[in-house]
């Protein structure tokens, strides 16, 4: 797929690790100019200048900072995101709040800014970076679980408005990745269930996935990019889970 994005503007959430940098390099790769939106201004600056892309330092937290984000975008990445891991009755109320304004208020603000663009030019690619918990729960996650499912239903709308304007919305719904994120739920996870790393990962994480590895993020970004091309201008409106068979099970 390189130079099948030549002309075309990306913004890509969290872009500055993880998932986020991987999809940055991949669709800067195929030829677009990358947005790179994070909190981490350092990680942000060092992904975008190896890109020739821009940096936007923003907490995606504050819905007025997303105002100053641009909206002139061909391929939208809601990729951003955070976990909290505790039992229901205990789940701190403002740390459920947080995880809804960054992964559901976000990325609604995010595309609701970029439509307009993307009607105008007949052509818009927007994926949001679900979960297989998009899909299916786990248990102390509820704040995480309700948000990809809410993401998951934003993406079907977008899917069918954007539909007559030439814009397709879908959703990747990755098991397990190798990222900061997943590595600080093992950590977590231990502590919860008094056990080690490594048996979390095995006992926990990949108890039901059929694929006993966890997923690499340069293995999402190849399934972004994909989405983008035109040979995918049919497929909207799905959530593709990439998760070793974990919701198969």
């Amino acid at each position: 797929m390189t130079n099948e994005l030549d002309g075309r503007t990306a913004l890509v959430t969290g872009g500055g690790g993880g998932i986020g940098r991987a999809c940055v390099r991949a669709l800067a790769g195929a030829g677009a100019k990358v947005h790179v939106v994070d909190r981490d201004g350092a990680a942000a600056e060092e992904i975008a200048a190896e890109v020739g892309g821009w940096a936007h330092v923003v907490d995606l937290a504050d819905a007025t900072a997303i105002e100053r984000l641009p909206g002139e975008v061909d391929v939208l990445v809601n990729n951003a995101g955070l976990q909290h891991v505790a039992p229901l009755h205990e789940f701190p109320v403002e740390k459920f709040l947080l995880l809804q304004q960054v992964m559901v208020t976000a990325p609604f603000l995010l595309i609701r800014r970029c439509l307009p663009h993307m009607y105008a030019r007949g052509w818009g690619r927007i994926v949001n970076i679900s979960s297989a918990h998009g899909l299916r729960a786990s248990a102390n996650k509820s704040a995480y679980v309700t948000a990809k499912h809410a993401l998951d239903g934003l993406s079907k709308v977008a899917a069918l408005e954007g539909a007559p304007h030439g814009v397709t919305s879908n959703c990747v719904n990755p098991g397990y990745v190798r990222t900061p994120l997943v590595a600080n739920q093992i950590a977590a996870q231990a502590a919860l269930h008094g056990i080690g790393a490594d048996e979390v990962v095995e006992r926990v994480l990949l108890d039901r996935s059929a694929i006993k590895k966890l997923i690499e993020p340069e293995q999402v970004a190849a399934l972004v990019l994909w989405l983008c091309g035109d040979h995918a201008a049919a497929l909207t409106g799905a959530s593709l889970p990439l998760d070793g068979g974990w919701t198969a099970n």
